[in-house]
């Protein structure tokens, strides 16, 4: 059995990435974070009450399941809470092992469209080489040394007004790889090593399918810009032609990729490749694509292109590495990320970071020295491997195809809804709201609408759902298409709405939110014991069907970034508040099955 071919996910996997430097500027304030809540019962449950009633299709409905919330509330649930105390008591983190699979690794259809995301980069300035070489290698060179002063503990740590937040994701940016699990579950393998600062490690490059092996340092310094184009401009000039489209089996069902991914690592050449893939640092794919308009560079970046009935853009990629910058054949550029264990605000921060280094006009290039070669490794294609991303192809096609984005750019931003008083993200989330309902009409509504809350105030903190649907949200809705309603009475319909929002998001921030107490609720159910009828419940589940997944983040150099719906009649919607010019966003999309 070769190396690569990993039949069940170890139970300690979590631990391969060594932990961050207890003392260093980066991690220094790790000690001093609180554990992750467990909101009081009571609460939970009245705010589960609340967020129900519009969701509820008649007055009945509501009722019957208020009911059920009372019987949940004086049996099952204290039993149940009492079991999730202890949990939080004695681990340092009661979701997160529960999150890790129940959100993104137990998740078996493509991550492409469904959990991955994008961030499109902006043009960079003039002093800067314009090809997509020189944009590959740029790109190369500061991701690296960002890398280095993360292992080395320099990066500033992030925080609010509040204090400092979690950084402990960021152990899994580089040197690590999702693996496809064969009993359902997936897990990531890293490849960083306690006491290494950054002073060696590779890339992968993808080009044409092909994959090639880009040293990155050479004797303990990371390659100038002038030496990575170098190597970047020999695979250019020596893939002329598509190789084999192995990438598009990481865009499969995840229960196929894993049976394909253990066909495939049954070869010694290729469980090399692998292991040369998930232990580089990141990888570049250099995409034959050429966007100009927002929409196609969200989509290239998104999915990739289909020609002719191809996927040739998703054959080209390995959507298993959490960080994979994109750089196009006209040197439009980009990253896509793999979500699992990381969310998208490391994420932004590390490309944020990385463009403001590239672009400032005294970013230190470094001086050649040596002249490197990239080695090309090539797959050996058996003929269940050929079948295998022929079937893989269909599917990629057939998922992207099925897919609808669109962009919208306001012309004003934060400045001008400040002036009114109102919070930009309350602002945009009733707008969400509103389109919504136009769109739909008076149908009843199937779904909820997701907006995520980071957690990361708490140690090892990602997320929380805020419940964006409320009565005051649906009457300011109401309201904007009664002819009998006037423009004062919507305001005041609005400001309510977007105060009760403002409150909502603060409880979710402080771990005080519904969805992920109750996840753990049902965690805690033991063999032979029922489900309560509360969990069945057809009310109680469509509240938490997203039929709207949103989320926010700012940077000042994504034209363009977004995701996918998360339920096959559902929409994503990104969107970028932090302008003072423009009310930005890039992907006030809606991406339709």
């Amino acid at each position: 059995m070769s190396t690569c071919k990993l039949v069940r996910r170890p139970e300690n996997w979590k631990a391969a990435a060594p932990d961050p430097l207890p003392n260093s500027l980066t991690f220094a304030s790790q000690s001093t974070l609180t554990k992750l809540p467990v909101p009081a019962l009571h609460d939970t449950l009245s705010r589960l009450k609340d967020t129900l009633k519009p969701i509820a299709w008649s007055d009945a409905e509501y009722n019957a399941i208020d009911k059920m919330i009372d019987l949940f509330a004086a049996n099952e649930g204290p039993v149940l809470h009492s079991r999730l105390l202890k949990r939080a008591e004695d681990t340092q983190h009661w979701l997160e092992n529960w999150w890790d699979d129940g959100g993104y690794l137990g998740y078996r259809d493509s991550v492409v469209v469904n959990v991955s995301y994008y961030y499109g980069f902006d043009r960079p300035p003039a002093h800067l080489g314009q090809t997509p070489v020189a944009k590959a290698a740029g790109i190369a060179r500061a991701a690296m040394i960002f890398r280095q002063r993360l292992k080395q503990g320099l990066i500033k740590p992030e925080a609010t007004k509040e204090g400092p937040i979690c950084m402990d994701t960021y152990r899994w940016m580089f040197d690590c790889c999702r693996v496809p699990g064969p009993e359902g579950l997936d897990w990531s393998v890293s490849y960083a090593k306690a006491g290494d600062f950054g002073e060696s490690g590779h890339i992968i490059v993808l080009r044409k399918n092909r994959v090639w092996k880009v040293e990155m340092t050479h004797n303990k310094r990371i390659l100038s810009t002038q030496e990575v184009e170098q190597q970047i401009q020999h695979i250019y000039d020596n893939t002329l032609q598509d190789y084999p489209g192995v990438g598009v089996l990481t865009a499969s069902n995840r229960d196929i990729w894993a049976k394909d991914y253990n066909e495939l690592a049954s070869s010694p050449v290729n469980s090399s490749i692998l292991k040369a893939i998930q232990s580089s640092a990141f990888i570049i794919s250099l995409d034959s694509s050429a966007p100009t308009t927002p929409v196609h560079h969200s989509r290239a970046l998104w999915h990739g292109d289909v020609i002719d009935g191809v996927p040739t853009g998703l054959r080209n990629r390995w959507v298993d590495k959490p960080c994979q910058f994109v750089v196009f054949d006209n040197a439009c550029a980009g990253f896509m990320g793999e979500h699992s264990v990381m969310d998208g605000t490391p994420t932004a921060r590390m490309c944020d970071d990385v463009l403001d280094m590239l672009y400032d006009p005294a970013f230190e290039h470094g001086t050649a020295a040596v002249s490197l070669t990239p080695a090309a490794l090539d797959w050996e294609i058996s003929p269940a491997i050929s079948k295998a991303i022929s079937v893989a192809d269909a599917a990629a096609r057939d998922l992207t195809e099925s897919q609808e984005l669109n962009f919208h750019l306001t012309s004003y931003g934060k400045a001008a809804i400040k002036e009114f008083g109102v919070s930009p993200d309350s602002w945009a989330q009733m707008i969400i709201q509103l389109a919504y309902k136009r769109l739909i009409g008076n149908e009843n509504r199937i779904g909820a609408t997701y907006e995520a809350a980071t957690t990361r105030k708490f140690y090892k903190g990602r997320t929380e759902a805020i419940r964006v649907v409320t009565n005051e949200s649906d009457a300011w809705v109401r309201s904007m298409d009664d002819k009998n309603v006037n423009a004062v009475q919507r305001k005041k319909l609005f400001d309510q709405a977007t105060k009760k929002h403002v409150s909502l998001a603060k409880t979710a921030g402080q771990g005080q939110g519904v969805d992920r107490h109750l996840f753990g609720l049902k965690k805690l159910l033991r063999e032979g014991e029922a489900t309560p009828a509360l969990f069945t419940d057809p009310v109680y589940i469509r509240s938490s069907y997203w039929c709207l997944s949103t989320s926010a983040i700012f940077s000042k150099h994504f034209p363009v970034y977004g995701w996918g719906e998360v339920v096959p009649d559902g929409f994503g919607v990104a969107y970028m508040t932090g302008y003072d010019g423009d009310f930005f966003t890039p992907n006030f999309s809606y991406f339709l099955s």
